[in-house]
């Protein structure tokens, strides 16, 4: 459900307490300024929340414990991508106020988790992330946290108040659920700016909204419709919605209709899906095509069909999988007014208000970006705000960094071209300095592309 517009006077007393969580076993004093003021660190507007004094809050010191949560990271980044270690400072878990229960981390049993974590060594600078996909609040800890936590960085991160393939059956009308996962982004960004603050003595200098599919989204609305909280944002491969259409909603339907043997191949170029992608195709539908198109339409359109999903996406993971059949003809064009209302709450509209670098791979065979990213760039041109856009295609990127493992010889993971986009925003955003202009970034036909991405080695123009 939404978010609460006030904490009640226990959750207020809970939040004062601000509990001691144990360290891990390894845990050992640093010294110096290690988590120095940890006791005055209250996030402001949680019901509960836990501080931990940890001497690496990366991957490498938390696998293994309650401060992550490898599993959920489960195919977002290359098995060999190297990540940085070795950064002491203080970690909070907690959750804000939330009638729903999809989140079972911790035992808690309670959405809106939130997890941001305070090194010792400031950069003076925050970042803030939603989860990808229908993922929790430690899905981007390899691809996001690592990373920028050791640059200094503040980091929060969100499951954005409702989580798994159920994820639709949160609230009351059709678009709740995405509805939350803006409004709690938003509560987030407020609260952890407090916190920074709180931790460090004064306000962060500069806040940079990020996000990966979900998240990609979440940071194209943010800063079109919260423009004041953040400094810039990199985008990579959100999902579009637009109460019209192109959205997801339009183009995996096909792909359902391909399952089922009533669509072909050209269908699926059709409505977006690039030449060159079939290899992905047999994977995709096992793995994503007919969950997310029926838990989609279920959150935006749920009398569609009510028999499926229906109160759940199933209970075995064949059930979830499993695409719904009336979803091979689902036509978002025909459907009633209210359904396109629905998706029109949490629709984008390219009026971004921060410089955004935007991502794509050109093999994405879940959101193909003819049907997003290249829609997206234009909406933002349309709009007038295309000076503060930049657009990237990664050539042999695809959705998920993991498929690179099975596919070294087509595939590259976008998560180097990531973290180089997220400094290229900053020297644009702090010192100035134009990022290349919109291209496609090449696949080089050796060398390391696990860890290196230059933005400037170019391809074909992207538009």
């Amino acid at each position: 459900m939404r978010p609460s517009r006030g904490v009640p006077l226990a959750a207020a007393a809970l939040v004062a307490a601000a509990l001691t969580w144990p360290a891990p076993a390894q845990a050992t004093a640093v010294g110096g300024d290690h988590c120095v003021r940890q006791e005055r660190v209250h996030v402001p507007g949680a019901a509960f929340q836990q501080s931990a004094c940890l001497p690496d809050l990366t991957t490498t010191g938390l696998a293994g414990t309650p401060y992550t949560d490898m599993a959920d990271q489960a195919g977002l980044t290359a098995k060999a991508t190297r990540t940085p270690s070795g950064v002491p400072g203080l970690q909070i878990d907690g959750y804000f106020p939330d009638s729903s229960h999809f989140n079972t981390t911790h035992g808690w049993r309670h959405d809106a988790q939130f997890v941001i974590r305070l090194p010792d060594h400031w950069n003076g600078g925050l970042v803030v992330t939603g989860a990808p996909g229908t993922r929790r609040q430690y899905a981007t800890d390899t691809a996001i946290s690592d990373q920028v936590i050791a640059q200094g960085y503040a980091y929060a991160a969100t499951d954005k108040g409702n989580s798994g393939a159920d994820f639709y059956r949160d609230g009351s009308r059709p678009g709740d659920a995405v509805a939350e996962w803006n409004a709690r982004t938003t509560q987030l960004t407020r609260a952890a700016k407090r916190a920074v603050a709180q931790r460090y003595g004064h306000a962060a200098r500069r806040t940079y909204m990020t996000g990966i599919s979900n998240g990609g989204y979440l940071t194209r609305w943010q800063l079109e419709n919260h423009p004041e909280l953040y400094d810039g944002g990199v985008d990579w491969e959100g999902a579009l919605w637009t109460a019209d259409g192109p959205s997801l909603l339009t183009s995996l339907p096909t792909a359902v209709a391909r399952m089922l043997g009533s669509a072909r191949d050209e269908d699926l170029y059709a409505v977006g899906f690039a030449r060159g992608s079939e290899f992905l195709w047999p994977y995709h539908e096992k793995a994503y095509w007919g969950v997310t198109q029926k838990i989609y339409r279920a959150e935006f359109d749920p009398t569609y069909d009510r028999g499926c999903p229906g109160p759940s996406a199933g209970s075995t993971v064949e059930q979830i999988l499993s695409p719904c059949p009336a979803d091979a003809v689902y036509d978002y064009a025909s459907r009633p007014a209210s359904v396109h209302r629905a998706v029109a709450r949490v629709a984008l509209t390219g009026r971004i208000g921060r410089p955004l670098i935007t991502l794509h791979g050109d093999l994405d065979a879940l959101l193909p970006k003819a049907a997003d990213s290249d829609v997206y760039a234009r909406m933002v041109a349309a709009s007038g705000r295309g000076a503060l856009h930049r657009y990237y295609t990664v050539q042999g990127g695809t959705h998920v960094d993991g498929l690179y493992d099975t596919y070294p010889d087509r595939l590259r993971p976008i998560l180097p071209c990531y973290r180089s986009a997220l400094d290229a925003l900053v020297s644009w955003v702090e010192t100035g300095a134009q990022p290349p202009a919109d291209h496609t970034v090449a696949r080089p036909a050796d060398g390391d592309v696990v860890d290196s991405c230059a933005l400037a080695d170019r391809a074909d123009p992207v538009r």
